[in-house]
């Protein structure tokens, strides 16, 4: 009776169950076999079974390498940038004042575009040398002085920068969140306490709130590097991967589409996948705990 009532809790789950593990791990088992195979369009007559041969070329390839290096770069910067803007907005909504639920919604509007819409905005409607907004900017600033503006072409001056700060604007937001979580689950009888034995504002943030923000940076962390390393958007969209800019998922996509080469994309993409899941994997631990410190929450 005890096995029956168990299964009729569970059937109601089973066409989800199915459903995802078609739509998501099939999908994956065909790409593992694949990244096995010499498969190359260009070549069709010499399909066949290739072992770890794909695997090495793809560690012992200069672009793959560099679109590594490039990733690591990208997804450092904007984590971390990220971070410390959404600690410092964090610290700023927490308090109370007039009008904080408004904007508080409105720090959120950035994370919730579109990627690809907001790859475009920051492309022609900031970085744009013609009538981009900052160039605009520059040309109202100098002539207040009457002097010729500088006009840079944002994307070729600095291209990393430029998908960098674009990414930057969208997953800030999320970082606030996830800080402004962990702030209201402060202790404030303690930090009251410490106010009335004379502690100022940065010794109780130094030794206090930091300390308890510790997990919550490290969850901001894994999360936003385990979505900015397979970013493919911003990258394509705004400099279409050109000016050492290529990532790992845009690389990926030029050895699948352009050299056709599928054994060695899936290859890439299996690594990336694996590299991924150790993120993640992390990141499901940091959660673990942070529920086991609250476990009334």
């Amino acid at each position: 009776m005890r096995r029956t009532s168990g299964w009729a809790r569970r059937a109601p789950l089973l066409p989800a169950l199915i459903f995802m593990i078609v739509v998501t791990q099939l999908p994956f088992v065909a790409t593992l076999v694949i990244s096995f195979m010499d498969w190359n369009a260009y070549y069709p007559d010499e399909r066949g079974f290739a072992g770890v041969d794909n695997f090495a070329r793809v560690f012992t390839d200069v672009n793959m390498r560099d679109a590594v290096w490039t990733t690591i770069l990208l997804t450092a910067g904007v984590v971390l940038i990220s971070l410390i803007l959404g600690l410092a907005i964090a610290l700023l909504l927490d308090r109370k004042f007039r009008g904080r639920g408004a904007v508080r919604t409105m720090m959120i509007a950035p994370f919730l575009v579109v990627p690809v819409a907001a790859a475009l905005l920051w492309k022609h409607a900031l970085y744009n040398p013609e009538y981009g907004l900052f160039n605009g900017a520059l040309t109202w600033v100098w002539g207040i002085f009457g002097a010729d503006p500088p006009q840079p072409d944002w994307i070729s001056s600095m291209p990393l920068w430029s998908v960098i700060f674009a990414l930057v604007w969208q997953w800030t937001p999320f970082m606030m969140l996830i800080l402004l979580a962990g702030l209201q689950g402060r202790p404030l009888d303690v930090i009251e306490a410490a106010r009335i034995d004379g502690a100022n504002n940065w010794q109780i943030f130094r030794s206090m709130t930091l300390p308890h923000l510790r997990q919550y940076l490290e969850l901001g962390a894994l999360l936003g590097s385990i979505y900015i390393v397979q970013n493919f958007d911003a990258v394509f969209t705004i400099t279409s991967g050109g000016l050492g800019t290529a990532n790992l998922p845009y690389t990926i996509y030029t050895i699948f589409y352009n050299a056709h080469d599928y054994g060695r994309a899936s290859a890439a993409a299996v690594i990336v996948v694996i590299g991924t899941i150790v993120i993640a994997t992390f990141a499901l631990r940091t959660v673990s705990s942070l529920f086991r410190e609250d476990p009334g929450r």
